[in-house]
């Protein structure tokens, strides 16, 4: 789908450099390494932090003597409550304080880093923004992502940050085919329902509804209330299709992968109107490329979240686990830990932003005299596996050669992103790749708890177990495999979730003190729909402010 096929100057170089080393004959040239059976490797497993989430369910009960003033705190290191942190820091002279649980901030935009390259934990890319995403465009002009604008106003992109051809690879039938959109050795009459579904997502994403707004756009909040596109929202994703005639095996598997790809749920699990979201909402245009391209680094979003988190870093207070939130007086006192030193601390504040998931926030709430709970129930949320792996040599089969984006039809993982693609270096002498997985089920409690229950071991095998179906010889390559379990991923846009009630309350302030920054607030966990609940809530604030 992302995939382009449009001459450039780094594309040139790139097949070039291909040819010369004689590239396209190197697919079989470990095809006499025999399987061996996989033996211990090095490697860790790791999440979260698991010991402050406890303490947060248990409850702490101490009340700390040690008091502090600030106007705002933000509870939360992710996107939006970076995102929060630096609209504050850049258009108020506030005194603001972050509360960041982890060692470091970025919440699912984690990152690692070995010898060779950095990679990802979690979200390793950027699709192009939509050209009315003025705020994020500014971001990423400030960052020289933008270098400039052309005549017509278009942004042009830095091409280290575009992701280098060949981006994307699908392994079918035996073969790497270009592109993910299944072709080889599909029979014509799917292909053929294939390029209807295109046609019918493209007429979805320029139509409008009576109020004149995009059906599907960016954020959410801004897409029109049109009830005849806002209905897909009650039809289950797999419903849709089956009314429409879209029966395709090798459709229904790639929209399947789509789904888990955004979202980490299945056909069945995804509304309809969320699944025709992901094709229809981009609507980008850049002076320099194509509008389906990504922005990706080899430490994925972490890139991105590094940038957000130097302005107004002076704010942020790392290892420090907020678990009580109380009125006092005409303030709005936060009780947190370090959980390094264990001492705990107490910040007097007037305004609060909770940029953190909902089954967070209910723990963090609990004391308050709310006169109805918090909606919670319809948020549900997936649970990833992320596995680095560190090879000598990645075999690399027949048809394309490796990309930056690598998928294995029928599989259900997710496939695997190659960390060293954006590096200049042609054959590093070890290559790392990120193996995505979302763990699916229905009953989501247990498929998270037997999450945490698996070893190390457990872990590797099926990893290593799932490359060896596109790469029969990788067991005798890999030379450290480290696993990372996220038990709340990402938000799940179920059925009747993103327009539905408990999503909306979820949004609304609590007396004008306390504020709501998450990507879950959207229905979708991606970049820009953190970045803008970070700034809204950043927002909302400083008008309250006024109106005082």
């Amino acid at each position: 789908m992302k995939f382009v096929d449009q001459p450039g100057r780094r594309k040139f170089i790139f097949k070039s450099a291909l040819l010369a080393a004689g590239f396209p004959f190197l697919g079989s040239y470990l095809t006499s390494c025999q399987p061996t059976k996989l033996k211990s490797i090095k490697g860790s497993l790791a999440g979260p932090s698991s010991k402050a989430g406890h303490l947060l369910r248990t409850g702490i009960s101490i009340v700390s003597e040690d008091i502090e003033e600030a106007e705002v705190v933000i509870i939360g290191g992710g996107v939006a409550g970076l995102a929060a942190n630096r609209w504050l820091h850049q258009n108020s002279g506030k005194k603001v304080v972050l509360l960041e649980l982890e060692d470091q901030t970025g919440g699912n935009a984690a990152a690692g880093k070995n010898e060779h390259t950095a990679f990802p934990w979690g979200a390793h890319y950027l699709t192009l923004p939509n050209n009315n995403l003025t705020e994020l465009l500014n971001f990423l002009k400030e960052e020289g992502v933008i270098t400039g604008y052309d005549e017509k106003g278009l942004p042009i992109y830095n091409e280290y940050y575009l992701c280098f051809d060949p981006e994307e690879r699908l392994f079918i039938n035996g073969y790497w085919q270009q592109g993910l959109i299944p072709n080889w050795g599909v029979p014509e009459p799917e292909l053929k329902e294939i390029e209807r579904f295109l046609a019918r997502m493209e007429i979805f994403r320029w139509a409008k509804g009576s109020d004149e707004k995009y059906a599907f756009a960016i954020p959410i909040t801004t897409s029109s209330s049109d009830e005849f596109y806002r209905r897909l929202d009650k039809v289950r994703m797999q419903e849709w299709l089956q009314q429409e005639n879209f029966t395709s095996p090798h459709l229904r598997w790639y929209l399947n992968y789509c789904c888990l790809d955004d979202y980490g749920s299945r056909l069945e699990d995804t509304s309809a109107w969320a699944g025709i979201h992901y094709f229809a909402a981009r609507k980008a245009t850049g002076a320099n490329t194509d509008s389906d391209r990504v922005l990706t680094w080899p430490e994925g979003n972490n890139w991105l979240t590094n940038r957000l988190r130097k302005i107004g870093e002076e704010n942020i207070r790392t290892n420090s686990l907020a678990y009580k939130i109380s009125f006092l007086h005409d303030r709005v006192a936060i009780d947190y830990r370090n959980v390094t030193t264990n001492q705990v601390h107490r910040l007097l504040a007037r305004q609060c932003i909770l940029a953190t998931p909902q089954f967070v926030n209910e723990r963090l709430l609990s004391n308050l005299p709310l006169k109805e709970p918090r909606p919670v129930n319809d948020f549900t949320y997936s649970t990833w596996l992320v596995a680095n792996i560190t090879v000598k040599q990645l075999p690399l089969g027949r048809g394309t050669p490796l990309c930056w984006d690598n998928v294995i039809y029928g599989s259900p993982a997710l496939g695997y992103v190659y960390a060293n693609h954006q590096q200049v270096q042609l054959y590093p002498p070890k290559q790392t790749i990120t193996f995505y997985y979302p763990l699916t089920g229905q009953d989501l409690r247990k498929v998270r708890g037997e999450a945490y229950q698996k070893s190390k071991e457990y872990w590797q095998d099926l990893v290593v177990t799932e490359l060896e179906k596109p790469h029969p010889n990788i067991r005798s390559q890999v030379e450290t495999l480290d696993s990372w379990i996220w038990g709340h991923g990402m938000i799940r846009p179920t059925v009747g979730f993103i327009w539905g009630e408990q999503r909306e309350k979820a949004t609304q302030s609590i007396q004008n003190k306390i504020f709501f920054a998450h990507s879950d607030l959207s229905g979708i966990s991606v970049f820009e729909e953190a970045f803008y609940q970070g700034i809204n809530a950043a927002q909302q604030i400083l008008e309250r402010n006024q109106d005082a």
